[in-house]
């Protein structure tokens, strides 16, 4: 039995003080002090982590100003703030020790469009792909590209001032910030916006902080305006942060935005944006040309500005060889033909233009160049991917190069280090040969990728940085390379910000680093904001250090081998975000968007069991032998649960109760272990939780009911019309909601099936089959779920394949398990899993081809089976696409000319996150049958499995149905042609709008059998 878990930091005094006198000034926004809250937003995408003492969320702009001049008074002085969006830092911009200001959770409105001066204003915590979504109606866009787009906020472009592919054509976030609002320490508010000299003196006239910081940086500016110029490197990837070489902008207006831009916090929240927006380009496309060595791509790249291109994007063999194994990978495949394992670098040489003769006067011209010898650069050969929905493939699959490279084997990682240096372009291709005779040097793996057109590359050494060796190697190498980059006339932060990377800030800053602090001290004089980053009020205080802030490889090396190995699904985690992602049209993740609740996402998660795990580690709990205990423990454990579940009830602490919380929140819809660049196991690692969680305390008894489903249905449906009955009695259906916990169970379907007319498979009578009459038997493998609360699909699904020419027939019913593997189960699913494997393989072994109908029960058999079976095999399941693909010349032939239809087709969550490439396959079917069907892209049902059937689940379920899927089937004009692929997304449309959708086989069932008769 696991031990109850004090968490072994809590929130400070002094902290528990100022949150209780906010919440009495009048805050109304949220507040968390709970260890859940405080351990996930300890991290973000670098390696560092760092527990605050409390997260905040405010509501307003109001609510900042209370939280700044509640810190300014003399007794919360010592109260450290840190603004936080997206939380996609890569240099630890936003973790702090103190409170966590994040701005993503409600101040995210975007608050005025408008489309004729080419202008919005929004709230910081606006997603750019939110923005983006808000302005493509007005034919307008937010131009700052980066890879990040679908998670990273306003407010992070702005305090990083974050550029990306393009940023030679559409420059830096900055360049597009027209006005700020910003909350200073003492809680005024200040607006900024370029200055006429005239506007600038009655500003300065005041006596206020306003006043002081316009005159001191003005001040600089005039006094230091020649070292300036003499200090900063002429880049595309200029200086971030405290801009001192652009005070004044290019029409000599005082500029303070440009201070502000990329100040990563450490001058004052800023709240409200007005941004300028662009016309989106109405024609673009890429050129990819490939290379035999990657030296040679970098080479290249100069040669190939010289075509005027709108940007120029690199990618090396490693991370290109990372896209082809995750699922992006088939949304692209088309315009990399021929790829093999000699192609080494890529470039994706992007164009945009007006009109398409212009676009093809552009892609010409830079095909000339290709086509003719390149000296010593050897060019393997391009493709063109033309139009709009080609290019957004293509830079969706560069996005998530970042991602990507974290999803390698073994223990050593690519991690962010080093990975944002920007030199002149020219000096590109040199400068990275040095650099790789420095990570060479000590015999480490890395990927790059990058904007060679700004001379920025990301560089991602592996490193294992639980190991205190490799560490040390990591700050030799951050040391070596700040010296390379100083060398070359570069700047070490391209676009990613400072963060604790800011120690390197007098290196670069050199005699001009006072006067950063001179700002600092104007905006923030007792040092409360973000410090230790970019800059210090004084010369009495110094910036952080890279290798004194706590990391999470320190963390991670308390936890033993073995308890690492158990919940490998969630350690692995790197923070990258992309679970966070705004559009509601994305599977990942729906309790995440249901709640925004940052618990409630993958990483979440994820940073929850890591903490668990260290806390289980310090008592010396072996996780790995909670998991599988023996009846006999069980037995002894068990009385001691509802003592132990009393004292939860009454409100004994245990961190164990906030990660449940979490993991039940889980809709184990599998999107994450889909989608996440690594692959990150929700489902799995709950699982696993909930089985060690449950040896303490009792579980609720709708645990037990979801769980023996599939053991129950087989005898309730021989008395359809009683247990239908039962179902929706009053008192009965009160009971399961209040006591049991679970809502408005689906009905029995009431059909039986003649086993004369549907039989069922018997090994003696296949095993009389010749090999051919063998070849043509179709087993259908049922799930509780559609056999008998959906029987006439299973129905259909039969006479479908019968039409085809085959014999089907229905495999014995037995319990697939997955309720049993979602609840935590383990041991019962492993038993379960066994034996339906057993009987499964024995058809296959006959030659006999296995099809299942619902898409996450057949995928169980690819997902969880091979893991709790062995040693015997997972059985192969098809999904009914990847057999009816098979069978298009049948499917064909029996088609008549008659009337084309166009069928909407809903894709199940776990089928387009785990099984993507298979949605074409409905398409082909549907083609070969003579219709069409449109995939729709939307995001989660809300439904999956049982989840929207759970008490606590229910509100959250509806709402994730709202998100998305409401609008989607609102939109489809005649429900005849819409189609759903999954029993419970099937359940969620019937119970949110009263709908009954039909399977795709279904729709082609009616079409061949009206084609035959």
């Amino acid at each position: 039995m696991i031990p109850r878990l004090k968490h072994h930091q809590p929130t400070e005094a002094l902290y528990l003080d100022f949150l209780r006198s906010l919440k009495r000034a009048g805050f109304i926004g949220d507040i968390h002090q709970d260890y859940g809250n405080r351990t996930v937003l300890s991290t973000d995408n670098s390696i560092y982590q760092v527990l605050p003492q409390g997260v905040l969320y405010p509501a307003s702009t109001e609510d900042i100003s209370l939280i700044c001049q509640l810190a300014s008074e003399n007794r919360f002085k010592e109260v450290i703030l840190s603004p936080r969006g997206g939380g996609t830092g890569t240099n630890a911009q936003s973790l702090t020790d103190g409170l966590v200001v994040d701005l993503s959770k409600h101040m995210n409105n975007i608050l005025e469009i408008n489309a004729e001066e080419g202008w919005v204003r929004v709230q910081t915590g606006v997603v750019k792909d939110q923005l983006n979504a808000a302005l493509k109606p007005h034919g307008l866009f937010f131009a700052p590209e980066l890879s990040t787009s679908n998670r990273a906020t306003i407010g992070g472009m702005i305090n990083t001032d974050a550029s990306g592919q393009g940023s030679c054509l559409y420059g830096k976030t900055r360049d597009h910030v027209l006005e700020l609002q910003t909350v200073l320490m003492d809680g005024s508010i200040l607006g900024s916006a370029p200055l006429e000299e005239s506007e600038l003196q009655a500003i300065i006239g005041h006596d206020d902080r306003s006043a002081l910081v316009h005159r001191i940086v003005e001040n600089i500016h005039h006094e230091f305006s020649d070292l300036i110029n003499d200090t900063f490197p002429s880049l595309n990837r200029c200086l971030t942060g405290y801009d001192l070489a652009h005070i004044r902008d290019e029409n000599n207006k005082f500029n303070l935005n440009n201070i502000l831009c990329g100040s990563e916090g450490t001058l004052g929240f800023i709240t409200e944006a007005k941004l300028n927006v662009l016309p989106i380009p109405p024609r673009s496309a890429i050129v990819i040309v490939k290379y035999d060595d990657f030296q040679s791509s970098l080479r290249d790249a100069t040669e190939l500005m010289k075509a005027s291109p709108t940007s120029i994007e690199t990618i090396d063999s490693k991370v290109l060889n990372l896209a082809m194994q995750d699922f992006i990978w088939h949304q692209v495949e088309e315009f990399f033909p021929g790829n093999d394992s000699s192609v080494q670098g890529i470039n994706l040489v992007e164009y945009t233009a007006k009109t398409q003769d212009e676009l093809d006067a552009k892609i010409e011209n830079l095909i000339k160049i290709v086509e003719v010898y390149g000296g010593d650069v050897e060019r393997l050969g391009y493709s063109v991917a033309q139009g709009n929905d080609a290019v957004k493939r293509i830079w969706a699959m560069r996005k998530r190069a970042v991602g990507l490279l974290g999803n390698v084997q073994g223990e050593s990682r690519p991690i962010p280090f080093v990975e944002d240096t920007a030199v002149p372009p020219e000096h590109l291709a040199d400068f990275i040969m040095e650099f790789r005779e420095i990570l060479d040097a000590y015999h480490l793996e890395y990927g790059m990728f990058g904007h060679v057109d700004a001379g920025v590359l990301h560089v991602r050494p592996s490193l294992d940085m639980k190991d205190p060796q490799q560490e040390d190697m990591a700050w030799e190498i951050s040391d070596r390379v700040a010296e390379l980059t100083r060398q070359y006339h570069g700047l070490l932060w391209g676009e990613h910000g400072k963060g604790v990377r800011s120690e390197y800030s007098p290196l670069f800053f050199g005699p001009l680093y006072p006067q950063l602090q001179r700002i600092k001290s104007a905006f923030d004089p007792h040092n409360q904001l973000n410090p230790g980053k970019i800059a210090t009020p004084d010369s009495t205080i110094e910036l952080l250090k890279i290798d004194e802030v706590p990391t999470r490889g320190q963390q991670d090396r308390n936890i033993p081998a073995k308890n690492w190995q158990a919940f490998n699904d969630a350690v692995y985690c790197n923070g990258n975000g992309a679970c966070f992602n705004w559009n509601p049209q994305d599977a990942m993740c729906p309790s995440w968007k249901g709640t925004r609740e940052r618990v409630n996402s993958p990483k979440g998660r994820a940073s929850l069991i890591r903490e668990w795990l260290t806390l289980l580690s310090a008592k010396k709990v072996e996780v790995a032998s909670q998991l599988h205990h023996n009846t006999l423990s069980a037995l002894i454990q068990w009385p001691l649960k509802p003592f132990n579940s009393l004292f939860k009830k009454f409100g004994q602490k245990d961190f164990s109760h906030e990660v449940y919380d979490s993991m039940a929140a889980c809709l184990a819809c599998k999107s994450c272990a889909g989608q996440c660049p690594i692959k990150v196991d929700v489902p799995e690692f709950r699982s696993k939780f909930l089985a060690i969680y449950h040896t303490r305390y009792l579980r609720p008894l709708k645990d037990y009911l979801v769980g023996s489903l599939e053991f129950i249905l087989p005898t309730a449906a021989r008395f359809p019309r009683q247990y239908n009955y039962l179902m929706n009695v009053g008192w009965i259906k009160a009971t399961l909601k209040h006591m049991v916990g679970f809502v408005d169970g689906p009905s029995l379907s009431g059909i039986k099936l003649d086993k004369k007319q549907y039989p069922i498979a018997h090994l003696k009578k296949l095993k009389k089959l010749s090999e051919e009459e063998k070849a043509k038997v179709i087993i259908i493998v049922q799930d509780a779920f559609t056999s008998y609360f959906e029987t006439q699909l299973i129905a259909d699904t039969f006479e479908l394949i019968k039409q085809l020419g085959f014999n089907p027939m229905f495999a014995p019913y037995k319990a697939n398990g997955k309720p049993l593997h979602v609840h935590g189960f383990l041991n019962s699913f492993s038993r379960t899993a066994k034996k339906n494997a057993r009987m499964l393989n024995a058809f296959s072994e006959l030659g006999a081809t296995l099809v299942g109908i619902d898409p996450s029960m057949t995928l169980t058999y690819r997902g969880e089976y091979p893991k709790y079976i062995q040693p015997l095999s997972a059985p192969k399941v098809q999904l009914l696409q990847e057999w009816l693909i098979s069978q298009l010349h049948q499917i064909s032939s029996a088609k008549s000319p008659g009337e084309t239809r166009e069928y909407q087709f809903l894709p199940h969550c776990t089928e387009a996150s785990n099984a993507a490439e298979s949605l074409k396959l409905w398409q082909q079917v549907f083609e070969a049958a003579g219709q069409t069907l449109t995939i729709l892209q939307v995001g989660c049902c809300g439904m999956s499995g049982t989840y929207g059937h759970e008490t606590r689940n229910r509100e959250t379920s509806k709402k994730i149905y709202q998100l998305s899927w409401q609008g989607t089937v609102g939109g489809v004009e005649d429900m005849n042609l819409l189609l759903a692929s999954g029993y419970s997304c099937r359940s969620q449309i019937k119970r949110e709008d009263h709908i009954a959708v039909k399977h795709p086989v279904q729709a082609l069932l009616n079409i061949l059998s009206h084609t035959i008769s």
